[in-house]
């Protein structure tokens, strides 16, 4: 389920040791990436890998309705024959983008900068995100949008018909509002330029140079700055899909935290842009490591071995790392439970505009399970209580984030008492073999038909 239908209750209850091997799907961010550049190709690229969740089959259908074709041939392996750069068409209906904040703004502006309209939509959770961070910057190209009130969706962009190149500084670290702007910037003319005063994740510009792009990065006094030339022909690629490090942060986590663990998580990206979570982890204590390093399709790869880590405590999460594991904090609190003393995480307000408010569910579901938390608009503590100390016996709202779900699933494999969730349907968006990996592992987690 994607978060549309019927809710689907879980409960995860405390387990013996985790044991194995957790071969998590392919990375979600490349697999987007994947398809959309792909469609903007002239010719057939292959990827290996796809991540097959809610939220890119919603992206593969989209690329469909906008000319490109989109060829499943099962077991991760998918083909896309390309439209080229300003080659698409005019969809027929409204793109639906399901629960995926990235599907939806890397594709508005994949679309920003041809001639042509779409409507765009998504389930409760996605109507309720502001798309103007995107739409502002796209408006700079010449683009139109209208949307509901606060810039939020069902909304319809009319692409610019005659594009003109943008230099954007980007105002809050946003990998989405930067590939965006790029997306946006490759049917343009000239030089389009992007600013980022911090770095995030640069799976858009890797790819773009893979698929021929002529990119350009400098650090500079003004901060990153991403220079591309506008109106290439890119050349279509054959893509091996990593392992996602986002989802290959529950497996690990739970290790940590419960009694005798040892979980060997395989293949996983090691992007410097995305491994925070990891860092900050061996900061706090947790015994887990890298294992076979190594370089795969141009993007760094290791194994992870974790292993139950009683004797973790609690750090402070400099606001400099805060983009390179936006989406692992919600699991990350769980684990500073877990520890002892304060885990002070810093310049997240990000987090206020995911898929949900994030710090508010969160903190909502911590207390609810025994756990002190402080939280402002741009931080949250989480005061541990140490290992098996944290009491659980909460149901907590989801809140269609799939990352809420998954959390509070991870905490009740060590609680004292059982964790509920109202609704994990929304785990399919990204990890939809999320239940049956951890059971394999050993974990106790059950649901039910609300």
């Amino acid at each position: 389920m994607s978060g549309h239908g019927t809710p689907v209750p879980m409960t995860s209850s405390a387990c013996g040791p985790l044991k194995g091997v957790a071969e998590v799907p392919g990375d979600k961010s490349i697999s987007h990436r994947s398809l959309i550049l792909g469609a903007l190709c002239v010719g057939e690229t292959r990827i290996t890998g796809l991540l097959e969740g809610d939220d890119v089959l919603d992206t593969a259908r989209a690329m469909r309705a906008f000319g490109a074709t989109v060829t499943d041939h099962g077991g991760g392996e998918w083909s896309v024959q390309g439209v080229g750069v300003g080659g698409f068409a005019e969809p027929a209906g409204v793109i639906d983008c399901g629960n995926s904040g990235t599907g939806v703004r890397l594709i508005m502006g994949a679309m920003a900068t041809t001639g042509i309209t779409a409507t765009f939509t998504g389930d409760a959770s996605l109507c309720s995100r502001p798309m103007g961070r995107v739409t502002d910057p796209l408006a700079l190209f010449g683009t139109q949008t209208v949307g509901r009130e606060g810039g939020r969706l069902p909304m319809t962009l009319v692409g610019a018909a005659d594009p003109v190149p943008v230099r954007y500084v980007v105002p809050v670290p946003s990998a989405q509002v930067k590939s965006a702007v790029l997306l946006a910037g490759l049917n343009a003319p000239g030089e389009t330029v992007v600013i980022e005063k911090e770095a995030t994740r640069d799976h858009t510009e890797r790819m773009l140079a893979g698929f021929g792009a002529e990119i350009e990065i400098e650090i500079t006094d003004e901060g990153r700055v991403i220079t591309l030339q506008g109106q290439p022909e890119l050349q279509p690629q054959i893509i091996a899909v990593p392992r996602d490090p986002s989802s290959a942060a529950f497996p690990v986590c739970a290790a940590l935290i419960v009694p005798g663990s040892d979980v060997l998580v395989p293949g996983i990206g090691l992007n410097t842009t995305r491994a925070g979570l990891f860092t900050t982890l061996r900061e706090m204590g947790a015994d887990l490591t890298y294992e076979n390093e190594r370089t795969e399709g141009g993007e760094p790869v290791a194994d992870l071995r974790a292993r139950y880590s009683p004797d973790m405590h609690g750090i402070c999460v400099p606001p400099a790392r805060a983009a390179s594991m936006i989406d692992e904090y919600p699991v990350l609190a769980v684990v500073a439970a877990f520890a002892t003393g304060v885990t002070d995480m810093q310049g997240v307000k990000e987090l206020r505009v995911k898929e949900s408010d994030r710090i508010d569910a969160m903190a909502q579901g911590l207390r609810a399970a025994g756990v002190q938390v402080a939280e402002g608009e741009d931080w949250w503590q989480v005061i541990g209580l140490g290992a098996g100390q944290v009491p659980g016996g909460a149901t907590v709202e989801s809140r269609l984030d799939h990352r809420i779900a998954m959390a509070f699933m991870v905490m009740g494999m060590a609680t004292q008492q059982p964790m509920c969730v109202d609704d994990g349907s929304p785990i399919t968006t990204s990890f939809p073999i999320f239940g049956p990996l951890m059971d394999r592992l050993g974990a106790q987690i059950t649901q039910s038909q609300a």
